[in-house]
């Protein structure tokens, strides 16, 4: 590489772009979510199914993503699992606001998140493909960037948009950026030259047991990290939960989703700083600190609101620091360790461990919350947000 520009080749930016495009569209679904549900089912019912809702959709995203980066290996093609997966993606997270009933948002919910399971780890993988090892931090920043920038556009939208077209309108509408980031992964990106051949599979099973063992040591942090990582749907609907008797229920929705689309301009900001940052000075510290250490401040902050504007402001910012770091970095940092040769179902294992992490989480809080107080959940989280930071920095790189 001769500039340090290199990095940001035709693949990286393609699927960055297709990133922006596809979180613009799924993620106008999952802002509007709490509200559509609290239509749905009530008030009184919403956080514990949320929680079951957010938590079911992920694991069954866990479990296709190990699967298909360990087929992207396999086959040595990963853009064609890259391109179902966002076709998926974008289909069935519109269809969710034609659901009459919690029932048909699980079911729409669950098939678009295992879109993103099929598409996650060979596009993972790909970018790792596509850039030498000193600028992992860089491409996976960038990407995660990208994915933000969408994120920051859709509950704008929403903001401005909802009271004039409707909450099922707005599950419509979220096909045209879906449809968009298809035709730019399908005809901007390319296959990557991959190391080796396909018959060093070894199969599925030996190829997960011969991963390197600090890297399984990393995934058992990142699962202990990732039980107690809620989804953030659940921090929109504390903060409308705390905000309501203060400003009324639609000011308090209107104020939590302008606040979502706040949290992630700060963590599109973040995303490249924090991956630039770790090329130089390592990803360990920072994945602990930023990613894991901020999230439990975070979390003992929602335990113990205080019903003001500035305090939720304070908690969103939080937020996009801390999701910045560990999603970014994980990756980064799981670069390092994997053989390229295994790259596709080393991502696909941490993201599997990432997913039955967030349907543990996003259960529990959730339980936690109907069954016994918010505070109960949120430090519940707080806990194990610390227990990975301590792990994280015992782990030694071999």
């Amino acid at each position: 590489m001769k500039n340090k520009f290199s990095w940001l080749n035709k693949n990286v930016f393609g699927m960055g772009l297709t990133s922006f495009f596809s979180d613009a569209s799924h993620e106008m679904t999952t802002a509007v979510l709490p509200t559509f549900l609290v239509n749905l089912v009530g008030s009184a019912l919403a956080p514990q199914l949320l929680g079951i809702i957010s938590g079911l959709s992920d694991a069954a995203s866990g479990f296709i993503k190990i699967f298909s980066g360990w087929i992207s290996d396999r086959i040595k093609k990963r853009k064609r699992l890259i391109v179902i997966g966002y076709a998926a993606t974008g289909l069935f997270a519109g269809l969710t606001g034609f659901a009459t009933n919690w029932i048909g948002v699980l079911f729409f919910r669950t098939l678009a998140w295992m879109g993103r399971g099929l598409r996650e780890p060979p596009r993972d993988a790909l970018i790792a493909d596509s850039v030498s090892p000193i600028y992992y931090g860089r491409a996976f920043g960038f990407h995660r960037a990208m994915d933000t920038l969408g994120a920051i556009v859709a509950p704008l939208f929403i903001f401005f948009a909802l009271s004039h077209v409707g909450a099922k309108n707005i599950f419509l509408i979220s096909f045209i950026p879906g449809i968009i980031a298809v035709l730019i992964i399908a005809t901007f990106t390319r296959e990557s030259p991959q190391d080796g051949k396909q018959s060093q599979s070894a199969g599925f099973w030996k190829d997960i047991v011969s991963l390197p063992k600090t890297y399984k040591l990393f995934l058992l942090v990142m699962f202990v990290f990732g039980i107690g990582n809620f989804n953030r749907t659940l921090l929109l609907l504390r903060t409308q939960e705390v905000l309501t008797p203060v400003s009324g229920l639609v000011i308090a929705g209107g104020i939590s989703i302008l606040l979502y689309a706040f949290r992630n301009v700060i963590q599109a900001a973040a995303d490249y700083i924090i991956g630039h940052l770790s090329d130089v000075f390592g990803r360990k510290v920072l994945l602990a600190f930023f990613g894991f250490f901020v999230f439990g401040i975070m979390c003992i902050g929602l335990a113990y609101p205080i019903p003001t504007m500035w305090f939720f402001v304070l908690m969103f910012a939080l937020s996009g620091i801390s999701a910045a770091a560990y999603t970014a970095l994980e990756k980064a940092y799981a670069a390092d360790l994997l053989p390229s040769h295994l790259r596709g179902t080393g991502f696909g294992a941490l993201q599997t461990v990432d997913g039955v992490g967030d349907f543990i989480s996003s259960l529990m809080v959730g339980l936690l919350w109907s069954a016994m107080s918010p505070a109960s959940g949120f430090i519940y989280a707080a806990v194990l947000s610390g227990a990975s930071t301590i792990m994280l920095f015992a782990l030694k790189k071999r």
